[in-house]
């Protein structure tokens, strides 16, 4: 059982800013990097480093090779990355002093997929492989309904999240993977009860799992089984790729058979260390680095 994630890649300009600018307001930024990212990336990386057979499709441009070559270095199966023209997609990221984030994300190559790259990239599904998505790229909706056509789990990030969302053919959605402000936008309500709720009754057969942060993450199952996982108490630097490591974590554990509890501990506890290192991709923990992180911190195990 291998994981196809069709999904966006992107270079990332960071930026550490005392607080995020304002409207009309120019910050003075204290550093400057740049990573490799995009949440599609991120999460095969993730997936990668947790141990899982990953195979990422999508689009770059021609000054975008790194990435592809980044990845490949990571154990990924790049076959499916191709080189559009235009120029490839990247994010101007701030970071401020609570290691809080706000993003500007330019699509480019990643909006310039085409049906014949869905097609070829889909091939290579057998009936039980899982395909990843998130909305980063512009063929979410053919992928979500091609990979129910197909006899796939699809696991749908949708982040980030948009209005165009609501009309996505979400039926074809096996488990959705949503945090706090994705869930409000789809469901409505106000906690986790009437978000739960509410994404119920839109995706009546779908699992859901909701992350919460420094709460932690809360799955619940179709038939109406639930498990909540707390989120060790850590001092976040950045936190741009924890939901993509917390993705990565999961899926990889499952994939391994891992139940549902320890499934979403091995998740929060990969998410947490990700929030104490700076940057996306770079941030994302091998397993080595989380156990020497608790073990280092017993404590927060």
């Amino acid at each position: 059982m291998k994981v196809l994630n069709f999904g966006s890649l992107n270079v990332d300009h960071v930026y550490r800013v005392p607080h995020i600018a304002r409207p009309g307001e120019t910050v003075a930024g204290s550093s400057y990097l740049r990573f490799a990212g995009g949440k599609g990336a991120n999460q095969s990386v993730a997936l990668a480093r947790a141990g899982a057979a990953v195979a990422h499709a999508g689009s770059i441009g021609p000054e975008g090779l790194w990435l592809r070559e980044r990845l490949a270095a990571e154990g990924v199966d790049v076959l499916d990355i191709r080189v559009a023209e235009g120029p490839g997609g990247h994010a101007l990221i701030q970071v401020d002093d609570k290691g809080q984030n706000s993003i500007v994300l330019f699509a480019g190559a990643n909006a310039m997929i085409g049906a014949e790259h869905l097609r070829t990239a889909l091939q290579r599904l057998q009936p039980g492989d899982v395909l990843l998505l998130q909305n980063e790229i512009n063929a979410t909706p053919d992928l979500l309904s091609a990979g129910r056509a197909a006899g796939v789990r699809v696991v749908f990030n949708p982040a980030p999240m948009s209005a165009a969302v609501l009309d996505y053919p979400l039926d074809a959605v096996d488990l959705l993977i949503v945090n706090e402000h994705e869930a409000a936008a789809l469901a409505g309500g106000t906690d986790v009860e009437s978000w739960l709720a509410g994404l119920a009754r839109r995706l009546p057969r779908a699992d859901l799992c909701l992350t919460l942060g420094a709460d932690g993450a809360v799955y619940q199952q179709a038939g109406g089984q639930r498990w909540q996982c707390p989120a060790p108490r850590v001092k976040a630097v950045d936190t741009t790729a924890a939901g993509d490591t917390f993705i990565g974590y999961y899926l990889a554990a499952v994939l391994r058979g891992a139940a549902e509890p320890a499934a979403l501990r091995a998740a929060c506890r990969a998410a947490a260390v990700s929030v104490t290192r700076p940057g996306a991709m770079d941030s994302i923990p091998r397993p080595v680095d989380v156990d020497a992180f608790f073990a280092a911190a017993p404590a927060l195990a």
